[in-house]
């Protein structure tokens, strides 16, 4: 009988410990980011960006680039891009990260030059394409839940890089944001 007692409290005391540790160490962890990029608007594009934390280390998020304006110099008119990340911080979700990130984009069909008035004619129309890179970056939270990111990605598109002018995509950024 005493055995049973004896089981039964370490049993609650293992129990309570482990609940108390949960609550500890998740009120700072928030699991989700949401961040919009301060470089996107000097260039006339929206750029925004929702990130869900795995755990400490890993996180997943999806990235959304609009070109606003048709007079932009930038070819693409639109991205979505689904990212792994990776942390090597001290933090939760913070510090220096790698990225993996697939794109589905909507870029500029190859274009066609004249000399003579200097016009610019399209000769293909806009190419729908995917893309596979890698990047890195930092990222800094506050307990308040205010994020500041610096980010840089290339990747290089798989199906139709011949009807476009170029065969790499770039995402880079300076992002600031909530975690909540």
């Amino acid at each position: 009988m005493k055995k049973n007692y004896l089981l039964l409290i370490i049993l609650f005391t293992f129990f309570s410990a482990n609940a108390q540790n949960e609550i500890e160490s998740n009120s700072f962890e928030k699991k989700n980011d949401i961040t919009i990029n301060a470089i996107a608007a000097l260039d006339k594009t929206l750029n925004v960006s929702y990130e869900r934390h795995l755990n400490k280390r890993s996180s997943l998020g999806i990235y959304y680039f609009h070109v606003l304006t048709n007079d932009t110099s930038n070819d693409m008119n639109y991205s979505i891009s689904p990212y792994y990340r990776r942390y090597f911080g001290k933090k939760y979700a913070s510090g220096f990260f790698a990225e993996g990130f697939g794109m589905l984009t909507s870029i500029d069909g190859k274009k066609v030059y004249t000399s003579e008035d200097h016009s610019t004619y399209t000769e293909n129309p806009d190419v729908i394409d995917f893309a596979l890179g890698a990047g890195g970056g930092w990222k800094w939270a506050s307990k308040s839940g205010f994020i500041f990111e610096a980010n840089v990605g290339y990747g290089f598109l798989l199906f139709n890089a011949n009807k476009t002018d170029h065969n790499i995509v770039a995402k880079f950024g300076l992002s600031a944001g909530y975690r909540f």
